[in-house]
């Protein structure tokens, strides 16, 4: 499994994929943050809420973009006959991919802690909420690693990788925020909109992002997670 993370890692860095990916989620997120309209210090308040919230709309773009490649291109070349014959099993082939691409979206997101302590310094009070800042960062790691796997597993499905771009990036999006939509539409019997709410991602990320991780949601995520590689591995097979 390791070998072929190393192997997805060195593909992404050696073209200018995963350096671009980093690079615009850093310089959009900084400049959002606090240079355009809106910025923390127009708002006035130590917080990083702007942040979490639009953290996920610009990695519901990137991720796309760095798993677009880990099968498409695989099965366009040819290569992924070679990988068969390695003694690696399906599985370790597909969580060697999907750990690769998490660990640059990783990368993107380690430099942002550098914000926590700048809003920190510039504060002129208590500063920051710590707690629910932690619980936003590691709901932000459960979002970027259920995209990973989308984005992974539309891959698989197409040797196209803008085709698997596109329906990578349309799957997060409804997984995001099209339940999320839909539970606010009118005339839905009572009570029906809470529980389809409960199925998309933002309801569980809003809700470790209060600073409370309930084992429900991370279930949830780890549950999306695997349903996803397991996809995956039923196109392998197919292949």
């Amino acid at each position: 499994m390791w070998a072929i993370c190393k192997k997805e890692l060195r593909q992404l860095f050696s073209s200018l994929t995963g350096y671009i990916a980093i690079i615009v989620f850093l310089l959009v997120n900084g400049l959002m943050l606090f240079v355009f309209q809106d910025n923390i210090f127009d708002f006035g308040y130590a917080t990083l809420d702007h942040f979490f919230q639009l953290a996920p709309w610009v990695l519901l773009l990137l991720i796309p973009a760095i798993t677009m490649r880990s099968f498409a291109d695989e099965f366009k070349g040819g290569t992924y006959e070679i990988l068969q014959t390695r003694p690696l099993t399906r599985w370790q082939i597909i969580t060697g991919k999907y750990f690769g691409s998490l660990v640059v979206v990783l990368i993107a997101l380690i430099p942002t802690i550098v914000y926590v302590f700048s809003i920190q310094s510039l504060s002129s009070n208590e500063g920051i909420d710590s707690g629910a800042t932690i619980g936003s960062y590691i709901g932000l790691f459960f979002l970027a690693s259920v995209f990973t796997a989308v984005g992974i597993c539309a891959s698989s499905f197409t040797n196209n990788s803008v085709v698997a771009f596109i329906t990578s990036l349309i799957g997060s999006a409804l997984l995001y925020y099209g339940f999320n939509a839909i539970s606010r539409l009118q005339g839905l019997p009572g009570g029906l909109d809470y529980y389809i709410g409960m199925i998309g991602i933002d309801f569980h990320y809003q809700s470790i992002s209060r600073g409370l991780i309930d084992t429900r949601d991370i279930i949830y995520f780890l549950t999306v997670i695997f349903l996803f590689l397991i996809i995956t591995k039923r196109n392998l097979v197919k292949k």
